[in-house]
């Protein structure tokens, strides 16, 4: 028996760099038509940005998808997302540099992509990241990304891997030493304090004035919820992951 082609598909891909650039890894993810993930993969990209992670991410989705068979594509990168459907035609017109003459950042990893694309029904979707209720495909693919990321290892529907944690992004929290009597227990240039004063000032969410960073390696928007953990400012979900580590 043959096994009819779908009409459409509905997929959603993702990088992660942790550091940007730092440990690095890719995801894509194929979904049934009640958008539950049917088929998925990740894998390492060793030390990398995130714009890097989010292309290979998009390279890979297309190459491992049918050509023949209309995609909705959803994403959270801007730039991935602006590169392929506002910027290339330009990039391509001016030989593959930019407005300001300047050589097209990440060319190989763009000519690929736009081979890809051609002659081949494609809609993109952007979708915001790290949503409250948000897109479970773009959610699925961060965390697989994420996941990548941490531990350097390919993962996927072929490999039999299971589906990726909820928070493979956060960054294992700090066992700090023990202290003797009489010690201070810090190190020359880190803050030291007691635990309660710790944890008082961790468990404070407040709305960022300035974007920045998480020590998981995410950016944060001004205006989004942060949290303070013993490393700095960050999502509030990262700092949850690490207080949950650390027991």
């Amino acid at each position: 028996m043959i096994e009819a082609m779908p009409e459409r598909v509905v997929a959603a891909c993702d990088g992660a760099s942790k550091g940007n650039p730092g440990p690095a890894g890719w995801a894509w993810v194929v979904a049934e038509d009640d958008e539950i993930p049917s088929r998925w993969e990740a894998g390492p990209l060793g030390r990398a940005t995130n714009n890097i992670a989010e292309l290979t991410a998009l390279e890979r989705l297309l190459a491992a998808t049918d050509p023949a068979v209309p995609i909705e594509i959803r994403m959270d990168s801007q730039y991935a997302m602006k590169a392929v459907t506002t910027w290339l035609p330009g990039w391509k017109r001016n030989g593959w540099r930019t407005a300001a003459g300047k050589p097209v950042a990440n060319q190989e990893l763009v000519v690929r992509i736009d081979e890809l694309l051609a002659d081949r029904a494609v809609e993109f979707r952007y979708v915001p990241a790290h949503q409250v209720d948000g897109d479970r495909l773009n959610d699925f693919a961060d965390r697989a990304a994420s996941q990548a990321a941490i531990v350097q290892e390919s993962a996927g529907t072929e490999l039999g891997s299971p589906e990726p944690p909820a928070a493979p992004d956060a960054v294992p929290a700090r066992r700090s030493p023990a202290k003797q009597p009489g010690k201070s227990g810090g190190r020359p240039g880190t803050r030291t304090g007691s635990s309660a004063t710790s944890t008082a000032s961790s468990s404070r969410t407040i709305k960022a004035k300035f974007p920045g960073r998480c020590l998981c390696g995410r950016p944060y928007a001004a205006g989004e919820p942060i949290a303070k953990n013993d490393q700095g400012w960050g999502h509030p979900e990262c700092r949850t992951a690490e207080k949950t580590g650390a027991q």
